[in-house]
């Protein structure tokens, strides 16, 4: 694979704060207790009114499209801000740009063209979307590219909470809105560089998470939790032996983050992987469901604690069904 390093993550979450006594309040057969038990999720973010969502419970999509306080634009533009600050760049130093997630707001033009243009750049834009994974996927493909420009931008625009029916007690416990930003080159060294990648996918699933065009979400919990498990077990299984033989030369430390979907399913892999709970870097608890986002956002949120020595382990599962994973190592500058 060709080097990829990664320069900077920045990441942005909406402030209207969806908690679980707002679910309650809702009136649709859920309580604290209950969303505890199931999915381990306390808050997350929304870009909708909270007052509209009380109103209408998001009946109408078109209506949410309308109320919501963020575009994908607007979310994926404050995201990159965040990342060329970090990285010490200027928007005039970004040549690609790449979007992608569960939910774009339309079927053309590329959100990749729409974020370049709020951030007033001219370059080739394009969007990979591959549901949760596509983070993974994006990085497994710049990764496998020759010709790059200098540096990439690639943006998952995550406020999936438009397409979510605050009726159903199932689906409205999961989501929450973020975004995540990651600058990427292939040319410029940085320290944390991916040095291994995989993609794949299960197309028999298909039918099992789906946003149809003018629809709510839906997915079958069960199989998707089973497939979640089984396939980021696997991922793991792949990338583990070597992140912790490179730690034990270094006296680093081996990094998991894991899809940020449901905390008792982040909690089984670990589990099953003999992994440490100390080991585990995640934030759906306070975020839930972040969708694409979510494993960059806490890669983000973490970027300052990444030392010389360590190595991230990064598996995420989608919609397809998909899956993908990262090795990151971090090295000295």
């Amino acid at each position: 694979m060709t080097k990829l390093f990664i320069h900077a993550l920045g990441h942005f979450h909406p402030e209207n704060v969806v908690d679980n006594r707002f679910l309650e309040e809702l009136e649709i057969g859920t309580t604290d207790e209950w969303i505890l038990e199931r999915v381990g999720i306390r808050e997350r973010r929304t870009v909708l009114p909270l007052d509209y969502i009380r109103a209408t419970k998001n009946a109408d999509l078109r209506a949410g499209q309308e109320a919501a306080l963020y575009s994908n634009v607007e979310t994926g533009k404050r995201a990159a801000l965040v990342a060329l600050e970090r990285a010490g760049l200027q928007p005039s130093n970004i040549g690609m740009v790449v979007a992608g997630g569960c939910c774009p707001e339309a079927q053309i033009p590329a959100e990749a063209c729409r974020i370049a243009q709020a951030l007033g750049i001219e370059v080739p834009g394009f969007d990979l979307n591959s549901a949760c994974s596509s983070f993974g996927a994006q990085l497994h493909l710049l990764a496998s590219m020759t010709g790059l420009p200098r540096y990439v931008l690639v943006v998952n625009p995550e406020n999936t909470t438009r397409a979510v029916s605050y009726a159903d007690r199932a689906t409205a416990v999961l989501w929450g809105d973020g975004t995540s930003a990651a600058i990427v080159s292939s040319e410029v060294p940085a320290p944390a560089r991916v040095v291994e990648s995989t993609l794949a996918s299960s197309p028999a699933g298909a039918g099992s998470v789906v946003i149809p065009r003018f629809g709510h979400f839906t997915q079958d919990g069960g199989a998707v939790q089973r497939f979640a498990i089984k396939t980021t077990q696997a991922c793991l299984e792949n990338l583990l032996p070597g992140a912790r033989a490179r730690v034990k030369e270094t006296g680093g430390r081996v990094h998991f983050i894991g899809h940020q979907a449901n905390l008792l399913v982040l909690e089984s892999v670990a589990r099953r992987a003999g992994i440490g709970w100390d080991e585990q870097w995640h934030n759906v608890i306070q975020y839930g469901n972040t969708g694409a986002a979510g494993a960059p956002i806490v890669l983000s949120q973490h970027w300052d604690q990444l030392k010389a020595g360590h190595t991230v382990v990064l598996a995420v599962v989608g919609s397809g069904l998909t899956w993908a994973s990262l090795r990151i190592d971090i090295e000295e500058q």
